[in-house]
C-alpha cells in the first residue's frame, strides 16, 4: 500500500527546525561528554559504559631493593590529559628513572623511561591489571644504587612495588553517567526538573535555541540503568510521551 506523506514535512521550515534540534543537543551532550575539559573518556559503549573499580585518592609506597630506591605513587586520573599532568607534577628530573603506565578503559600505554624493554612499563601495567582498577596511573621512580638487578630482577622490583602501592590504596566503585536529552515546553520544565532531582541526575544544561517556540533543550547525565524508568515517570508526570535523546 503507498503512503502519502503530507508535502509539509518537507518544507524550510520544518526540516530547519529539525536540525538545529539535532545539532543543539549534539552539542550539549560534546560538552557533557567532555566533562568541561577539552578531552574527555571514550566509552567503550557510548549508550552502556561498564561500571568499574577505581582509586579514591593517591597512594604511595617505598621499597630498597639492593640499595635502590623504589617509589610508586598511584593516582586516578580522568583522561589521558589528567595522566600527562599528573606524571608531570610528581616525576622527579633528579631520579635515574621515572617509569610509568596508565589504564584508562581500553587505552593503556607504558614507558620504561630507559631502563631494558619490558622491565618497567609493562610490569607496572600488568600490577595494574592484576589488582583489577581502572581509570589509573602508576608512575615507579628509581634511584639507582650502584647494583643491576638484571632483566628478572627489574621486572619484579618495578611489577612487585606498583602492585603493592595498588592493594594498599583506597579504592572506590563507579557507575558512569550517560548523556541524555530531552525536549522540554516551558510549561512542563518545573514538572520536569523535579523528577530529574529525585533521580539524581549531573549536569543538567538547558538550551533555548532549539528552533522552536516555547520549547527548551535539557542535557543531562543519569545512571544507565535508571532511563527507561526515568522516561517513564516524566511521560507520565507530564501527561505526554516525552521524546528522549541518546547519544
Amino acid at each position: 500500500m503507498a503512503v502519502r506523506l503530507r508535502s509539509w514535512l518537507f518544507s524550510p521550515a520544518v526540516l530547519s527546525t529539525a536540525a538545529r534540534a539535532k545539532s543543539s543537543f549534539k552539542l550539549c551532550v560534546a560538552a557533557l561528554s567532555a566533562g568541561g575539559e577539552g578531552a574527555g573518556r571514550k566509552m567503550s559503549s557510548p549508550l552502556h559504559p561498564d561500571p568499574y573499580t577505581t582509586l579514591k585518592e593517591r597512594a604511595i609506597c617505598e621499597r630498597e631493593i639492593k640499595h635502590s630506591k623504589f617509589i610508586a605513587i598511584a593516582s586516578p586520573i580522568s583522561d589521558e590529559r589528567s595522566a600527562h599532568s599528573f606524571l608531570s607534577e610528581i616525576q622527579d628530573p633528579k631520579a635515574t628513572h621515572n617509569c610509568w603506565a596508565y589504564k584508562i578503559g581500553d587505552q593503556y600505554r607504558c614507558n620504561d623511561d630507559g631502563e631494558p624493554s619490558g622491565t618497567a612499563g609493562k610490569p607496572i601495567y600488568l600490577a595494574i591489571i592484576s589488582s583489577g582498577v581502572d581509570m589509573v596511573m602508576v608512575v615507579v621512580i628509581r634511584y639507582f644504587g650502584g647494583i643491576k638487578l638484571g632483566t628478572g630482577g627489574l621486572i619484579r622490583a618495578y611489577g612487585g612495588v606498583a602492585l603493592e602501592c595498588l592493594k594498599g590504596a583506597t579504592t572506590c566503585f563507579v557507575k558512569p553517567k550517560v548523556p541524555i536529552g530531552m525536549e522540554v515546553p516551558f510549561e512542563l520544565l518545573g514538572p520536569v526538573y523535579h523528577q530529574l532531582q529525585s533521580f539524581q541526575v549531573e549536569d543538567i544544561k538547558q538550551d533555548y535555541d532549539t528552533g522552536k517556540d516555547g520549547v527548551t533543550m535539557l542535557t543531562f547525565r543519569v545512571d544507565y540503568e535508571k532511563i527507561e524508568e526515568l522516561e517513564n515517570t516524566i511521560s507520565s508526570t507530564c501527561s505526554r510521551r516525552m521524546e528522549f535523546y541518546k547519544q
